[in-house]
């Protein structure tokens, strides 16, 4: 950040909101799809595969 020219103070606020909020003691799982959908949740990634191999994104 600092090569970018932000002041070293910024920065180092910065990085330090971003180790504190990234550290995992604020990750959580809930179960919203569970309970929305009435089934467990897919991975993100078997799902954007099968929209891609579907066609879903062509325009």
């Amino acid at each position: 950040m600092d090569d970018d020219g932000l002041p070293v103070l910024e920065a180092e606020w910065l990085a330090e909101l971003f180790s504190t909020l990234l550290d995992g003691h604020n990750a959580f799982t809930a179960d919203d799809v569970r309970r929305v959908l009435g089934r467990e949740p897919r991975d993100f990634a078997e799902f954007a595969w099968d929209a891609a191999a579907a066609g879903d994104w062509q325009g």
